[in-house]
């Protein structure tokens, strides 16, 4: 059940794709709620992007208005104003403080929102306000996505029932370091705007920035979190046992929602976890394991089903990882096709063939030059995708 105290939500067909598509969310908490952000980390931000940087100084906030179809990036000051406009009339609705309204969109870069439709749909949405209404957000902020992403965590903090729910979008440029995507947490625990802000960057390094479609970052990728205390549970302090509970929660909430959308790259068939183990340092553990998931040719090689571990080694020798070739080890889930930097032979390679034809796997790569490791999600590069985006506008 996606649903969470003290919050409401809908989501409305405003114009803004036609007709027939549900095109604009919004999200309401009761009472003011501490809130935090993770936001892209592209130079070129999106009106909403530089709005809610702003409005998130405070660590407050009440509601999030979200649209799909139009980026409202590379808009300029128009697109700056049409934001604070859509803002206003979302705070005026609502009878909020304008400064409590973070903003949201994704879909087309370089067009100019039509403030007509949230001037239509903004008092619709406010009249349709409904616990249970998290589900239409959800659809109504899918671009290129076939479904809907969401996740829910129930648990209990000091004998209290505390509920996260979270829901996302994003299909294409995506890549770690924030990925075109949109991803709004609620909660109704109490915590304090400095830890939430703390514990939401720790969930979104290990989770969000650690995955990758197609190597591309766009203008307007946003994780938000709202906090409202509406279970009644004591605030959370950092370092105790509930604390530790609820960031753990937090993170698998995360970690689950970035897999749905790895697995929902666009075209995508596979889902593949690249770990790097026996690295010097965290970083370089980090480094090589981007780029191998990054590598369009290791890509292309899942999608054809090929255990071409050579270019697997290829990319990890660019990475900049500090290793021997003559140590390295390299297995498709059990398989262990690499030994010391050679390869198995014929039939070890049918082996790995065998387990590249499921839609999930695990390609570990054993360095054997320190002790750090790390994880990154990826997904098989297809016709699909190159299908997807050279339609996208049309």
């Amino acid at each position: 059940m996606l649903e969470v105290r003290g919050f409401r939500a809908a989501a409305v067909k405003s114009g803004i794709r036609g007709k027939d598509r549900l095109d604009l969310g919004l999200i309401v908490s009761e009472r003011p709620a501490a809130a935090a952000g993770v936001f892209t980390t592209n130079t070129v931000k999106a009106a909403p992007v530089l709005l809610g940087m702003e409005r998130l100084r405070s660590g407050r906030a009440q509601a999030i208005l979200v649209n799909s179809g139009i980026a409202n990036a590379c808009t300029g000051e128009e697109g700056m104003r049409g934001a604070r406009l859509c803002g206003a009339m979302a705070a005026d609705a609502l009878g909020i403080a304008e400064e409590l309204v973070q903003l949201s969109s994704t879909g087309v870069i370089g067009m100019q929102l039509d403030v007509e439709c949230f001037r239509l749909g903004i008092p619709r949405l406010a009249a349709a306000l409904a616990p249970d209404g998290l589900e239409a957000v959800g659809r109504a902020i899918m671009t290129t996505d076939t479904a809907p992403k969401s996740a829910v965590r129930t648990f209990e903090l000091d004998g209290v029932e505390v509920r996260i729910a979270g829901l996302a979008k994003g299909a294409g440029m995506i890549m770690p370091n924030m990925a075109t995507m949109l991803c709004f947490i609620l909660t109704d625990a109490a915590v304090d705007p400095a830890l939430l802000r703390r514990m939401l960057r720790r969930a979104v390094e290990t989770s969000f920035n650690r995955i990758t479609i197609d190597g591309d970052t766009s203008t307007n990728d946003t994780v938000l979190l709202l906090a409202n205390g509406s279970s009644g549970a004591p605030p959370l302090v950092e370092g105790s046992p509930v604390q530790l509970l609820f960031e753990e929660q937090l993170h698998a909430l995360c970690l689950d929602l970035a897999r749905q959308v790895v697995r929902d790259g666009e075209g995508a068939s596979k889902l593949v976890t690249i770990r790097v183990d026996g690295a010097v340092d965290g970083a370089q553990a980090r480094q090589a394991a981007r780029t191998i998931a990054n590598s369009n040719l290791v890509k292309t090689a899942f999608f054809g089903e090929d255990a071409n571990w050579g270019r697997i080694i290829a990319a990890l020798g660019r990475s900049g990882a500090t290793f021997d070739q003559n140590a390295v080890s390299i297995a498709f889930d059990d398989v262990v096709m690499v030994k010391g930097g050679v390869g198995q032979g014929a039939e070890v390679e049918a082996r790995a063939t065998a387990v590249l034809k499921q839609p999930e796997f695990t390609v570990t790569v054993d360095l054997r030059a320190g002790s750090a490791a790390a994880d990154y999600l990826t997904c098989d590069f297809s016709i699909d995708y190159v299908k997807i985006n050279a339609d996208y506008r049309t």
